[in-house]
């Protein structure tokens, strides 16, 4: 409820006297507050299969988990504002990077064919060890290279790139955004401290639905 009533406003409208009202009157509300919103709202609210379907051999519980990750990858960039310094132009694409998970790549790369995101084009690009991550503007590192998730942030350290990870602890090794499984959803916790080192601001849209937000000096 916290949540809602941030995207809704301090100033609420009206209280609708009737069920017709109230459903029409969200609707219109989430109209006018755009893709912020219906990301929370459609995101967040998405239940994952139950354990019981995963462990009876059905791959639905992890596609349906992993969709959900690249999409919230895919929107990010949209709630972080990088200094002007990590574009090469004013027209150079938005590049994320993925290591060690090839299905939320795969998944990025398709739902990313063909749009933009803020009049910029998306590059997808796959990381192999060692490679410079020169240009990279969203770095995900999946919890299958958890090994070397350490010397990536440590490598990542004080260059503009949103760190997106999905291990437990991660934030304290430098991390920005860290996925997690709560009530059967995919949610995430926020690092403004991080953040901050990298010259990059997230928006207190994206923060609003955080589960915990290590906090910094941005407001």
């Amino acid at each position: 409820m916290n949540m809602l009533k941030y995207f809704f406003g301090a100033m609420p409208p009206p209280r609708p006297t009737t069920k017709r009202e109230r459903r029409y009157g969200l609707l219109a509300r989430v109209l006018v507050l755009g893709p912020a919103l219906v990301l929370a709202l459609a995101l967040w609210s998405l239940p994952l299969p139950s354990a019981g379907q995963a462990s009876s051999g059905n791959s639905t519980a992890s596609a349906t988990e992993e969709r959900v990750k690249a999409a919230f990858l895919f929107k990010f960039p949209n709630y972080v504002e990088w200094p002007a310094a990590a574009f090469a132009q004013t027209d150079s694409p938005y590049v994320i990077g993925v290591i060690g998970e090839e299905a939320i790549l795969e998944e990025l790369r398709r739902i990313s064919a063909g749009r933009s995101i803020n009049n910029r084009a998306v590059t997808i690009k796959k990381l192999q060890p060692g490679e410079s991550l020169t240009g990279i503007h969203v770095l995900f590192i999946g919890a299958n290279d958890r090994g070397r998730q350490a010397q990536v942030l440590t490598q990542a350290n004080m260059l503009p790139i949103l760190l997106v990870t999905e291990t437990e602890g991660a934030l304290a090794q430098g991390s920005m955004i860290n996925f997690r499984i709560a009530d059967d959803r995919v949610r995430f916790e926020a690092s403004l401290v991080a953040a901050e080192k990298a010259g990059l601001k997230l928006s207190s849209r994206l923060l609003a639905i955080a589960i915990s937000v290590v906090k910094g000096s941005q407001k």
